[in-house]
């Protein structure tokens, strides 16, 4: 029976599960902070069961996250387990990208045979922003992984007629709602229509069978979020990045609309490099925020964990700040375009072939769009009306359905990362290697079928090289130069009767449309590169380590406050996450972040902060990185301390920093103290 087994295993999807193992996790134990506001959130919430629950920013739960936690769960668990280590936060994000090459091949294969099955994982495992994705402790490795389950199961439910699983996959995506919002809603389009056209019930049987997913859609998308809202604000953490308090609002506000439309809360203006295909110039502002964030201007470090130094430090030893413009590039993502946390090129239909976002994810883009067309029509039934659509055909739906208002929505949209764009990746590898199979059923068809099939093929080759050229080219141009000719090649070669050569042609085109793709997704691998902004690109190469625009610590700063903190709560209360979350990281202490993520949060009013320092709750206060961009009732805060307290000082130099601070757009991290605890006595 276990020779039996052996016999059944593909040894190629081993491969390529071996291969996205070492492209997702060698070299994660230089993972450093990762995303430090998310470490921080982790290390914050395995001290108590309410900061896991609520998913608190801080030891002290003042603040939440700007997310619901069932990511941060499996992080948190994760460093519960083997304490709080930069790879133990990733490692998550790591077997969920695995996990999602190993469904997408399940997803296939069935259907359209084991080579599509390989076909479409090996295509996913090389898209460089799976890659980029899978080794940092961002929530969009684990969503992608989320959704690809309940794909899965629907497809087994659809196969079985059975009402539980159907509850189950639409429950997923509930559940992936508590991930990353919104975000997890783009693929219910394809699933609804593949539902529909699919499952072979009556009519009234699949509406009432809908009608209960669509239930446990709701239960499964709701119950955290009125859970948490119920509870009186009080008693629970601040909603971090909401304007009032509450997990909804933050949904459909912050983490929904705004995404579409533009961010219109917590900030002071419109971001650098959102809507612009302009090229990066060296230092930007705009670095490395995570999630949807105004960036504060401090420099990307990547500081680990009770660590004072990292590779990068070394690396960087000597320098001034702002003067590496390598470092500078490769801390902002490393992208082939703009370069920025924000570089998202200018909206329109071909936003996604543009450089900013097509380095990380549009390579294989051609393949995906003649991979529809060719599915659809290479698997109709012949002689069949044209509403009467084949078992391939309803596969086709499933993936074009997750394609289309995806790719629509970037498209249009004002408010996102350029790696985001993961929510493509699993269509563009299933229509790619639907596409193949279709062609090979063209090919052995009639001499007709065969000859449209040589076309495709031919304008699939050509297109997609010459798009990877124009990737290329910014970095090596005479490999650019190299794969125009290659392409020009192919395509004539392609039009050629098949019998002349066909392997040597399938081998060699398949060889040079992974070549580069492979190179960039390579790229984080060998720069064990695990950043708050995740991207593939050869600049990583100029340095090895994780970047982060977070997770910078003062040693003495940190040394004088936990030295004199006493009976206060709190070890020192700052502007936003991001000058928090090193000293969080490193001291496990509280250190309350009253502004949120940007500074701007509307946590608490004037007279609620004077209450907390009178009562001894909070002794010190530093003024962060936001200082300078809070408003509201925070911006009153600020200059209350800057009247009331008394300037610390605590040694003779404010520079000894655990990790090199770059100067980004003329600013560094400030690092003044102010003593609050003899303002009431």
């Amino acid at each position: 029976m276990q020779l039996k087994r052996m016999q059944k295993t593909d040894w190629y999807l081993v491969g390529i599960l071996i291969l996205s193992a070492f492209l997702y996790g060698w070299g994660i134990w230089d993972a450093g902070s990762a995303n430090s506001y998310y470490t921080a959130a982790i290390t914050s919430m395995t001290k108590s069961w309410s900061n896991f629950w609520y998913g608190a920013f801080d030891p002290a739960g003042f603040i939440t996250v700007d997310k619901p936690p069932v990511a941060l769960w499996l992080m948190a668990i994760s460093a519960k387990i083997f304490g709080v280590h930069g790879w133990s936060v990733v490692l998550p994000s790591v077997l969920s990208g695995i996990g999602s090459v190993y469904l997408m091949y399940k997803l296939l294969a069935p259907k359209f045979g084991l080579w599509a099955g390989r076909i479409g994982s090996l295509i996913l495992t090389l898209t460089p922003t799976v890659v980029a994705n899978s080794r940092t402790n961002n929530m969009d490795a684990i969503l992608v992984f989320f959704l690809l389950l309940a794909v899965y199961i629907l497809q087994k439910a659809v196969a079985k007629k059975n009402i539980w699983l159907v509850i189950v996959s639409f429950g997923l995506i509930g559940v992936g709602f508590n991930i990353k919002m919104l975000q997890a809603f783009m693929i219910l389009p394809a699933m609804l229509v593949y539902y529909w056209v699919a499952i072979k019930l009556p009519w009234k049987k699949k509406i009432a069978w809908l009608v209960v997913g669509m239930a446990s859609l709701s239960i499964f998308t709701v119950a955290y979020p009125l859970a948490v809202d119920s509870v009186d604000q009080s008693s629970r953490p601040y909603i971090g990045s909401s304007q009032t308090n509450s997990l909804m609002e933050l949904a459909f506000g912050y983490n929904g609309t705004e995404r579409l439309l533009g961010q219109s809360t917590g900030t002071g203006g419109a971001f650098p490099g959102m809507g612009s295909t302009k090229k990066s110039t060296g230092t930007q502002k705009n670095n490395g925020a995570p999630s949807g964030k105004k960036p504060s201007g401090s420099a990307p470090t990547g500081t680990p964990p009770n660590q004072s130094t990292n590779k990068n430090a070394k690396q960087a030893k000597g320098k001034a700040p702002g003067q590496s413009g390598k470092m500078t590039r490769q801390a902002q993502g490393g992208q082939g375009g703009g370069n920025s946390a924000f570089a998202i090129g200018s909206a329109g239909p071909f936003r996604l072939f543009q450089s900013d976002l097509g380095s990380q994810i549009g390579w294989y883009l051609p393949l995906a769009i003649l991979g529809l067309i060719a599915g659809w029509f290479g698997f109709r039934k012949r002689g069949a009306k044209w509403y009467h659509v084949s078992e391939e055909q309803s596969e086709v739906l499933l993936w074009a359905g997750w394609f289309v208002p995806v790719y629509g929505f970037f498209s249009v949209a004002s408010f996102f990362h350029p790696y985001y764009t993961i929510m493509l990746a699993p269509a563009i590898a299933a229509l790619t290697a639907i596409g193949v199979a279709a062609v090979v059923k063209m090919s052995a068809q009639s001499n007709k079928e065969s000859m449209i099939a040589r076309i495709v093929v031919s304008v699939a080759v050509l297109t997609t090289l010459l798009l990877q050229a124009y990737y290329v080219w910014s970095y090596y141009q005479i490999i650019s130069i190299i794969l125009i000719i290659v392409a020009i090649g192919l395509s004539i070669w392609w039009l050629l009767p098949r019998q002349i050569n066909n392997k040597i042609k399938i081998v060699l085109s398949a060889i040079s449309i992974l070549l580069m793709a492979g190179w960039w997704s390579l790229t984080p691998t060998l720069s064990h590169n695990s950043a708050a902004i995740p991207a593939a690109s050869p600049s990583l190469l100029s340095q090895t380590g994780s970047s982060d625009m977070g997770g910078e610590v003062n040693n003495q700063l940190l040394s004088y406050t936990k030295k004199h903190q006493g009976n206060a709560k709190y070890l020192f209360a700052t502007t936003d996450s991001n000058s928090a979350s090193g000293y969080i990281i490193k001291s496990g202490k509280a250190v309350m972040a009253i502004g949120g993520y940007n500074g701007t949060d509307p946590t608490m009013s004037l007279s609620e902060f004077k209450k907390l320092v009178k009562s001894g709750q909070l002794k010190y206060f530093v003024m962060g990185n936001n200082s300078k961009t809070s408003s509201g009732q925070i911006s009153k805060i600020l200059t209350w301390v800057k009247k009331n307290g008394t300037k610390v000082t605590y040694s003779s130099s404010t520079s000894n920093q655990s990790s090199p601070t770059q100067q980004m757009g003329g600013q560094s991290q400030s690092t003044t103290l102010y003593d609050l605890s003899n303002i009431y006595e």
